[in-house]
C-alpha cells in the first residue's frame, strides 16, 4: 500500500522549480522585429481566448501550465463561431428533457453525437432572492430535503413534487464554484431548529393535548381558577416530556445509524494542481498512498530567448508533457464526496454517489486464462468460403462495444437495490476516457444533465482536451480539433446504492451528490406516522368533550341560567367544564407511551426474531391491524441465488441424484477423443463427433440415444449464454467466477460445469470449453452472431462454428468446421418456433407448478450458403433507416427460428428464503391480502409467486402485460380484462407489468383498485420504486385499512415510508431499507411473529388500557356531577388538589398500566389458529360499541359510589363522605382491574398488592381532606364494602353471564 505509483511520463522536459527566476520570464523586446509581430499576432488570437498576457514580461512558467488550466475554464469557439452553448443548452432544455418525438426519435440522443469542439461557459449562480431565502428557510424547518437555492420542483402525473437540480458542467478531479447537495444519508425526521415546532405542532394536533392546553391556561384567570395552577400545568408538561423525549431518543437512534452509513470510507484519487494554487485537502480525507509529482524530471537547458524555443515549449503543453499535476489515493467519507471527485470502486463495493465511469480494468484479463497458441503449420481457418467470411466481416457489431475493443473498460453492476431487477447491469467506460492515465483526469470536462428520478435514463457529454494520454497517438483525435467530445448515456453510469458485481476496478466521477441522486430522488422523505388507535381514541375524546360541554350546560340551566347575579353563566359553565376535565384523562397518553415502550422492548428482546429492531416505537398497536401486505420479492422472498434442479430431454428427466448419470454421459462424451498425433493431444468435439461417440458395448441403442441427447444439451447450455469467467486470487488461490447479466445463465453454467463441461475462455470472437475430467480443452468455437435477450422477444440465440483440429498442452492445430444456430427461451414463444412435438407443452407445465423456471433449448445445422443468405439479409436490414429492429427480427425469424431441433428443456430454482411458504400460508390465513411488488421479469415473478405458494393450487393467474400496446389495436382491451378479473375475484390473481399498471391506474383507476383489493394475491411485475410508493398509498386512500410493506432494498425505501408499517429486512447489499423502515429484521419468516403474536398482543393490550383509563377518568367525573348536584349546582371541587392527581397516578396507574402484560392465548395458540388475528383487523377491541358499554359501566358505577356515600354518612358536604366515596372510589378501580385480567403475571399481583399497600400508607398524610378518626372506625370499614359490593357485583355478574352464553373466540381455542 505504502508503494508510489509513478504517474508521470518519460522523456519530458525538467519544469523544476530550481530555474532562476530569470530563465522563466521573456521580454519580447529581445525579439526581432519580425519575430515579435509574429508573436504579437499569436497572443492577440490567443487572448481573444484566454485572456492571459498582460503587458510587460511574460513568465515561461504561465505560458506553461496556465494555458492548459484556462483552456478548461473558458469558451472555446466553433470554426464558424458558433458558441458550444447553444448545442448544449438545446441539449439540457426542458422542453426536450427525455421526451420522445412523434416519429419515436429523441431528440436529445441524435444531437448528443453533434456536441464537438470545446465546453461552454459554467453559468454563474444569481444571488438568491428573498422568496427562495424564505422557502428554503421552511423547508428546512419542515425537515424535507427540498431543493438547494436555484433548484426547481416540478409536479409528477401522481401530483407529487419532483425535485430537479440543474444541469452542470465540471472539471473532473478540481473543485467546483457551484453548489450541490452533500452526499450524505438522511432518515432523520428532525432538525435541531426544526424539532420543537415540528413535535409541538404534532402533539397539538391531537384533540387532547390541545384540551388540556386550554384547561391550563384557564387557570391562569382568577374566577376560572379551580385549586392549584400546578394541578393542570404539571400532568402537561410531563405528558408533553415523556411522549417529547422518546421523540428525540428514536430520532437520535437514526442519526446514529445515518452516521455509520455516511462515514464509510471510500478510495479517490487526488489531483493538485501544484503550479498554481494547490487544491487543499479536505477536511476528514486521509492520504493512503502518497504519489510523486506527475511532472517529468530531467535537466533543462537554459532559455535561448527564441521564438522556436517559445513554440517547441507550447507544444510540449498541448502534448501533456508540462503536466503540473501531484496524484495521490486518500480515503473520503462518503459524506464528504463531492460533485468532480474521482473514487476509485471495487468488486462488491456499493456506489455512494451517481457516477460516470471513467476507466475500467480488471486485475487479470480473462483473456490470460486461456490463449490458445498459434498455429504450428500455416492457418488454414476460414470459417466458411470466401463470401461467408466477407458477409461475417461486413456484419454490424450485435454486443455492445467495449471501450477498446479487447474488454477492458467493461463492468457489470448489481441493480436489484435500485430498480428491483436480479439480471446484472452492463456498463463502460467512455472510450475518450478510458486510454487515459490519472494526470489526465483533469482535462476532462463533464457535462450532465439535471438530476431526475428515471433510473433508466441519463444525458451528457465529456470533453477531452487535445494531446492527452495515448490520445495523442490515437485516430480519435482530428488533428484540426483542440477539444474532442463523446456522448455519454446510462450505459457509461453507476448509480448509487448500485454494487460493483464484476472483478474489476473501476475509476469513476461523482456526478449526483445526496438528494440529487436517483436513489434519493426515488426516495419520499421521512413522515411522523401515527397509529390507528390514536386516531380512534382522538374521535373518543371529542366524544367525551361534547358529553362534558352538554353536562356543564345542563346542570347550568338547571340552577337557571341568571340565578346568580356575582357570576355570570358562562363562567359558571366554564368552570363546571373544567371540574369536568377528569373525563379526558390527561394521562391516557402517557399511559398509552409507556405501554409501547413494553411493546418494542418486547419485541427487541425476543429470541426468535434475533437482531430485531424497532426504530419507530410509536406505532406497533398497527402490527395486529394489517390488512394489506406489500412485499418485494428479490432479498424478501427470495435469496436471488439461482440454482439448476432439473432437466427434461424428451424422454427421461433428470434432478437430485440422477445428475450424477449426466456427468458419466458428459465424461463418456468430452474426456477422451484420441488423436493419431504423437504428443497425445486429443480432438476438439464438435456437434457431429458426439455422434460417433461409442458408450460400451454392452449398451442398448435407447441408451446410446438418451445419452447423446444429453451431451448435446449439455454441449448447447455451455455455449449459448452471454457468460464470461473470470480468474482472481483468494487466500493464494485462483477462483474462476463467472459475470453475466442474469443470474440464470450464471446457474446454468455452473451447472454444466458441475456435470463435467467449463467455460475457460470467452471474448467477442471465441469460446473455449475444457474438460473437467481430463482438463483439456474439448470444444472450441468462434462467434458469428449473438441475440441478446430482451423482454419483448423472451429469448437469445447464437451463431457458432466449431474448429475442428487438435489440441495439445503446447499446441492448437484448428480449422473451420460445422456452423450451428442454438437458441434459448421462454417457453411461450419456443414453441412456434422448435419443431413438431408431444411433451413440450406437458413438461414446461409440470416444472411452472414446481415453481421453476422454464427454459427451452433448441438448435438448427447451417450450412455455408445459408449463413451467407442470413449475413446478407441481416445486414440489409440493419442499415434500414426505417423499422431497423423490426427488420432485423424479420431477418431472424426468416432465416433461422423454424423448424429447430429441441433438445430439452431446464428448470432453474430461485431459491427462497428460509419457511417462506409457510409464512404465507399463515399470513393468507390470518386475512392478510398480499401484493407482490418487484422490478423483475413477468415470467421471474409468475414463477416465484408459485414456488413461494403466493398464489395457492385453486387460484387462477391472470396475466396482464404489454396492455397500452392492445389498446391501440382494440380500445376495449382494458376493459376486457377487469370484466375478466370482476367475474370470480376471490379465486384469481393478478399478474401485472408496470407500464399495464400504468395505464390502468390513469384511465380506470377507480375500476381497477376496487377490484384489485378484493384479490387475494396480486402480482406486479417491471415496477419502478416511484410505482410501488403510488400504489401503497393509493390503497391507503382508497380502502382506509392498515397496510404494511416490506423490502430489503434501496428501492424499497419510498415503499415502506408510504406504507402505515414499514418492515425492512437487513440486506445482503445495504442496510437502506432496515434503517428508513419502522421495524427492521433479518428474515421474511419473522414477520409472521411481528404480526399474529406481538402485533395482535400489542393491539389488545392498548386497547384494554385505553378503555380502563377513559374509565378511570369516566367515574369520578360521574361522581363530581351527582356531588354538584347534590350541592345545589355549586361549581366546587369533590376531591380536590392532591386527592384528583394522585387518584390518576400514584393510586390507580401502576394496577392499570400492569394490563400490558395480559394476554388471551399463548403464542402456540396464536400461530396453530391465525383467525384470531383475522378478528381484530375491524377493531372490535376499542369500537364505539365498546366504549359505550363502559360509559354505562362508569355512570352505574360513579352514580352509586357517589349516591351510597352520601346515604351511609347521611352527609353531603364533609370529610367522613369524602374519604367513604375516595376510598371506595380507589378500591374499585382496583377491582376491576383484576377482574379483566385473562392471564395472570407476577407482576400484576405485585402492582395491585403495592398499591394498595401505598394507600393504605398515605391515608394518615391526607388529614385535609379525610376524617382520620373516622378512617380508623369499624363504620368506615362497613361502609366502604357496601359501597364498593353494589358498584362491583353487577358488572362483574353480567360479564361472566356474556362470557357463559357467547364466549369469545380465545376462550374457545383454550378449552375454557
Amino acid at each position: 500500500m505504502s508503494r508510489s505509483h509513478q504517474y508521470h511520463r518519460p522523456n519530458a522536459p525538467d519544469i523544476s522549480g530550481e530555474d532562476p527566476e530569470s530563465d522563466l520570464e521573456l521580454d519580447l523586446d529581445e525579439l526581432g522585429p519580425s519575430s515579435k509581430e509574429l508573436f504579437e499576432g499569436r497572443r492577440s488570437q490567443r487572448d481573444s481566448h484566454r485572456g492571459l498576457f498582460s503587458n510587460g514580461p511574460i513568465p515561461l512558467q504561465n505560458l506553461r501550465a496556465g494555458g492548459l488550466r484556462t483552456s478548461r475554464r473558458r469558451p472555446r469557439q466553433h470554426e464558424g463561431g458558433r458558441d458550444d452553448a447553444a448545442d448544449l443548452d438545446h441539449l439540457f432544455s426542458h422542453e426536450h428533457d427525455g421526451e420522445d418525438t412523434p416519429d419515436g426519435s429523441n431528440p436529445l440522443e441524435d444531437a448528443a453525437p453533434l456536441l464537438r469542439h470545446g465546453t461552454e461557459e459554467r453559468p454563474r449562480s444569481s444571488k438568491p432572492s428573498f422568496r427562495e431565502r424564505f422557502s428554503t428557510l421552511v423547508r428546512l424547518l419542515n425537515g424535507s430535503e427540498g431543493p438547494v437555492l436555484g433548484e426547481e420542483e416540478r409536479r409528477d402525473s401522481f401530483g407529487q413534487i419532483e425535485k430537479t437540480g440543474s444541469p452542470r458542467t465540471f472539471t473532473v478531479g478540481q473543485p467546483t464554484a457551484a453548489r450541490f447537495p452533500p452526499n450524505a444519508v438522511s432518515n432523520a425526521k428532525y432538525t435541531p431548529w426544526s424539532f420543537l415546532p415540528r413535535t409541538l405542532y404534532y402533539e397539538f394536533s391531537f384533540f387532547i393535548n390541545l384540551y388540556f392546553l386550554l384547561i391550563a391556561l384557564s387557570q391562569i384567570l382568577r374566577p376560572l381558577r379551580i385549586g392549584y395552577l400546578s394541578t393542570y400545568i404539571v400532568p402537561l408538561a410531563f405528558v408533553l416530556t415523556i411522549t417529547l423525549g422518546k421523540e428525540a431518543l428514536d430520532d437520535i437512534a437514526r442519526r446514529r445509524r445515518d452516521t455509520e452509513a455516511n462515514n464509510e470510507e471510500y478510495i479517490m484519487l487526488r489531483i493538485r494542481d501544484t503550479g498554481a494554487n494547490s487544491r487543499v485537502p479536505k477536511t476528514g480525507r486521509r492520504p493512503i498512498r502518497q504519489k510523486t509529482k506527475a511532472r517529468q524530471n530531467g535537466p533543462t537547458k537554459p532559455s535561448k530567448r527564441r521564438v522556436d524555443d517559445i513554440d517547441e515549449e507550447e507544444e510540449t503543453i498541448g502534448q501533456g508533457g508540462g503536466s503540473y499535476f501531484e496524484v495521490d489515493e486518500i480515503r473520503v467519507k462518503s459524506k464528504d464526496l463531492k460533485v468532480g471527485d474521482i473514487l476509485k470502486i471495487g468488486k462488491d463495493q456499493r456506489v455512494p454517489a451517481d457516477l460516470v465511469i471513467l476507466k475500467s480494468y480488471t486485475t487479470e484479463s480473462s483473456a490470460a486464462i486461456y490463449q490458445p497458441s498459434e498455429p504450428s503449420r500455416t492457418a488454414t481457418e476460414p470459417l466458411v468460403d470466401s463470401a461467408d467470411a466477407l458477409a461475417v466481416a461486413s456484419l454490424p457489431t450485435i454486443s455492445n462495444p467495449s471501450a477498446d475493443g479487447d474488454g477492458v473498460g467493461e463492468t457489470f453492476i448489481r441493480t436489484d437495490q435500485l430498480d428491483g431487477e436480479t439480471d446484472w447491469k452492463l456498463r463502460l467506460a467512455s472510450p475518450l476516457t478510458q486510454t487515459l492515465s490519472p494526470e489526465d483526469f483533469p482535462k476532462i470536462t463533464i457535462t450532465a444533465g439535471k438530476p431526475d428520478k428515471k433510473v433508466s435514463v441519463f444525458i451528457g457529454s465529456v470533453k477531452l482536451e487535445a494531446g492527452s494520454g495515448r490520445l495523442r497517438d490515437s485516430q480519435l483525435q482530428p488533428k484540426d480539433q483542440s477539444v474532442m467530445t463523446a456522448p455519454l448515456t446510462i450505459d457509461n453510469t453507476a448509480w448509487a446504492n448500485t454494487v460493483l458485481a464484476s472483478s474489476a476496478t473501476v475509476w469513476a466521477a461523482v456526478v449526483y451528490t445526496g438528494s440529487e441522486t436517483r436513489q434519493a430522488m426515488s426516495t419520499s422523505s421521512s413522515r411522523s406516522k401515527t397509529g390507528l388507535l390514536e386516531l380512534e381514541i382522538n374521535n373518543l375524546t371529542k366524544i367525551l368533550c361534547a358529553l362534558t360541554l352538554t353536562l356543564s350546560i345542563i346542570l347550568v340551566a338547571l340552577e337557571g341560567f341568571n340565578h346568580r347575579e356575582e357570576q355570570k353563566w358562562y363562567i359558571s359553565i366554564t368552570r363546571f367544564l373544567i371540574l369536568f376535565s377528569t373525563i379526558i384523562p390527561i394521562s391516557l397518553r402517557v399511559n398509552l407511551d409507556l405501554g409501547k415502550s413494553v411493546y418494542a422492548r418486547f419485541i427487541e428482546r425476543d429470541p426468535e426474531i434475533p437482531d430485531a429492531v424497532v426504530r419507530t416505537s410509536t406505532i406497533p398497536e398497527d402490527l395486529g391491524r394489517i390488512e394489506y401486505l406489500l412485499s418485494d420479492k428479490t432479498g424478501t422472498l427470495t435469496q436471488n441465488e439461482m440454482e439448476l434442479k432439473k432437466i427434461h430431454v424428451g424422454t427421461v428427466s433428470y434432478a437430485g441424484e440422477a445428475m450424477e448419470e449426466v456427468s458419466t454421459y458428459v465424461k463418456q462424451g468430452f474426456s477422451s477423443i484420441p488423436s493419431l498425433d504423437a504428443n497425445q493431444s486429443t480432438m476438439l468435439v464438435t456437434p457431429l463427433s458426439l455422434l460417433n461417440t461409442a458408450t460400451s458395448g454392452t449398451t442398448t441403442r435407447a441408451r446410446r440415444e438418451i445419452g447423446s441427447r444429453v451431451r448435446d444439451v449439455v454441449l448447447a447450455l455451455a455455449l449459448c449464454h452471454n457468460v464470461t469467467p473470470t480468474t482472481q486470487e483468494e487466500n493464494g488461490q485462483n477462483v474462476t467466477t463467472y459475470q453475466a447479466s442474469s443470474p440464470d445463465e450464471i446457474a446454468i453454467v455452473r451447472w454444466t460445469e458441475s456435470v463435467g463441461l467449463r467455460i475457460i475462455h470467452r471474448d467477442r470472437h471465441r469460446i473455449a470449453l475444457q474438460s473437467v475430467d481430463s482438463g483439456r480443452v474439448a470444444v472450441r468455437v468462434k462467434i458469428l452472431e449473438v441475440f441478446p435477450f430482451t423482454s419483448e422477444g423472451k429469448r437469445m440465440g447464437i451463431i457458432l462454428q466449431f474448429l475442428t483440429g487438435s489440441e495439445s498442452p503446447t499446441s492448437s492445430v484448428t480449422e473451420g468446421g460445422e456452423i450451428w444456430f442454438y437458441q434459448k427461451g421462454a417457453d411461450t414463444v419456443m414453441t412456434s418456433i422448435v419443431a413438431a412435438n408431444d411433451w413440450l407443452d406437458e413438461e414446461t407445465a409440470n416444472m411452472a407448478r414446481e415453481g421453476l423456471r422454464t427454459l427451452v433449448i433448441g438448435r438448427r445445422k447451417l450450412s455455408a450458403q445459408q449463413y451467407q443468405d442470413f449475413a446478407k439479409s441481416y445486414k440489409g436490414a440493419s442499415l434500414s433507416l426505417q423499422s431497423r429492429d423490426a427488420s432485423m427480427a424479420a431477418s431472424v425469424r426468416e432465416h433461422l427460428e423454424h423448424n429447430l431441433e429441441l433438445l430439452g428443456i431446464t428448470g432453474v430454482e430461485d431459491k427462497l428464503q428460509r419457511e417462506v411458504k409457510p409464512s404465507l400460508e399463515l399470513l393468507r390465513n390470518a386475512g392478510i391480502k398480499i401484493w407482490m411488488l418487484t422490478g423483475d421479469k413477468v415470467e421471474t415473478a409468475r414463477c416465484v409467486a408459485v414456488s413461494s405458494k403466493l398464489v395457492s393450487r385453486s387460484q387462477v393467474i391472470q396475466t396482464v402485460t404489454s396492455l397500452p400496446s392492445l389498446v391501440r389495436n382494440n380500445p376495449q382491451a382494458a376493459t376486457n380484462a377487469l370484466n375478466l378479473l370482476n367475474s370470480n375475484p376471490d379465486s384469481t390473481a393478478l399478474l401485472i407489468d408496470g407500464d399495464s399498471l400504468s395505464h390502468l391506474l390513469n384511465h380506470h383507476r377507480h375500476q381497477f383498485i376496487s377490484l384489485a383489493v378484493l384479490l387475494p394475491a396480486v402480482i406486479a411485475c417491471r415496477c419502478s420504486p416511484t410505482q410501488k410508493a403510488d400504489i401503497a398509498l393509493l390503497i391507503r386512500t382508497y380502502t382506509k385499512k392498515r397496510i404494511a410493506c416490506i423490502g430489503d432494498g434501496g428501492n424499497d425505501v419510498s415503499m415502506i415510508q408510504a406504507a402505515d408499517v414499514g418492515v425492512g429486512i437487513v440486506g445482503k447489499e445495504g442496510r437502506q431499507a432496515s434503517l428508513a423502515a419502522d421495524f427492521s429484521i433479518t428474515q421474511f419468516h419473522h414477520l409472521t411473529k411481528l404480526l399474529v403474536w406481538h402485533g395482535r398482543n400489542s393491539y389488545k393490550r392498548s386497547a384494554k388500557l385505553a378503555q380502563f383509563v377513559i374509565h378511570r377518568g369516566l367515574i369520578i367525573s360521574i361522581c363530581q356531577t351527582v356531588y354538584s348536584i347534590s350541592a345545589q349546582f355549586e361549581p366546587i371541587a369533590l376531591f380536590p388538589d392532591w386527592l384528583l392527581v394522585g387518584y390518576a397516578t400514584v393510586y390507580t396507574m401502576a394496577p392499570v398500566l400492569s394490563l400490558v402484560l395480559d394476554r388471551d392465548v399463548d403464542e402456540r395458540l396464536a400461530n396453530l389458529y391465525p383467525e384470531l388475528y383475522k378478528e381484530l383487523t375491524p377493531g372490535t377491541s376499542l369500537s364505539y360499541r365498546t366504549f359505550g358499554v363502559w360509559l354505562l359501566v362508569s355512570i352505574y358505577q360513579g352514580t352509586s359510589i357517589q349516591i351510597l356515600s352520601q346515604l351511609l354518612t347521611h352527609s353531603v358536604d364533609s370529610p367522613q363522605m369524602v374519604s367513604v366515596s375516595f376510598t371506595a372510589l380507589v378500591l374499585n378501580e382496583l377491582c376491576m382491574v383484576a377482574f379483566e385480567i385473562t392471564t395472570w403475571h407476577w407482576i400484576m399481583a405485585v402492582t395491585l398488592v403495592g398499591t394498595l399497600l401505598v394507600y393504605i400508607g398515605s391515608v394518615p398524610f391526607l388529614g385535609g381532606y379525610f376524617d382520620l378518626e373516622y378512617v380508623w372506625s369499624w363504620g368506615f370499614v362497613w361502609r366502604v364494602v357496601v359501597v364498593d359490593a353494589v358498584s362491583l357485583v353487577p358488572v362483574w355478574g353480567g360479564k361472566s353471564v356474556r362470557r357463559w352464553f357467547r364466549p369469545p373466540s380465545y376462550r374457545k381455542v383454550r378449552g375454557v
